[in-house]
């Protein structure tokens, strides 16, 4: 798979409708009841991104970037400006936002994760696309400003020397969401746009290998 580390325009994404999206399979019992599975252990997003289309040159943008991308061919960056951050999107992210492991002496390797919080449970997700120069990292809640690296193609985080054992390893970052375009052709009609018609620019996550 082929993926662009360039990211979709900020001015357009910040007009654009969408969100995570999960697969339920729902089996009705003769009894009325139901058992519910998924086969998806992570969610997916989707967006529109004709709602972040204000103006013909907007439009040129677009144009301009779905041939680059060729189409469904390649993926690329996209900011969710709900979400785009390791913490809620007006706080200002820090070095023990998030959770990312425990160091054992050995392990030098550790995955850049979101972890989202709601009653007893937890949902993590995997990022595969910080935004470079914005990760910061903590041990035991200490900021190190040296001695790791980062891989901003897939998200892991690299020490120099493994973290000690029982190490706590936190981390703040903005990201980007793998996506590419949901469709080989951009049908717009310019009259319908400047009568107020959305045109219709679908985006669909990419699930890549961490």
């Amino acid at each position: 798979m082929s993926f662009h580390e360039v990211r979709f325009p900020d001015g357009i994404s910040y007009g654009t409708s969408g969100g995570p999206e999960r697969r339920t399979e729902i089996a009705t019992l003769g009894s009325g009841f139901e058992e519910r599975n998924s086969p998806w252990s992570h969610s997916r997003r989707r967006y529109n991104a004709g709602y972040g289309v204000r103006n013909t040159n907007d439009l040129h943008a677009v144009i301009g970037f779905f041939e680059a991308r060729h189409g469904r061919l390649h993926g690329f960056r996209f900011k969710d400006w709900l979400d785009w951050k390791s913490c809620p999107p007006l706080d200002e992210f820090t070095p023990t936002d998030q959770s990312i492991g425990i160091g054992d002496g050995v392990q030098s390797d550790y995955q850049l994760v979101k972890r989202y919080i709601s009653g007893d449970q937890t949902y993590i997700r995997p990022i595969t696309k910080p935004v470079a120069g914005t990760v910061i990292i903590a041990l035991d809640g200490i900021e190190q400003t040296t001695g790791w690296s980062v891989d901003t193609s897939n998200g892991l985080i690299t020490f120099d020397t493994a973290p000690a054992s029982g190490a706590v390893i936190t981390a703040g970052f903005e990201f980007d969401v793998p996506v590419r375009f949901d469709t080989d052709r951009l049908d717009i009609a310019l009259s319908r746009f400047r009568a107020g018609d959305i045109p219709s620019i679908p985006l669909i996550e990419l699930k890549l290998k961490s």
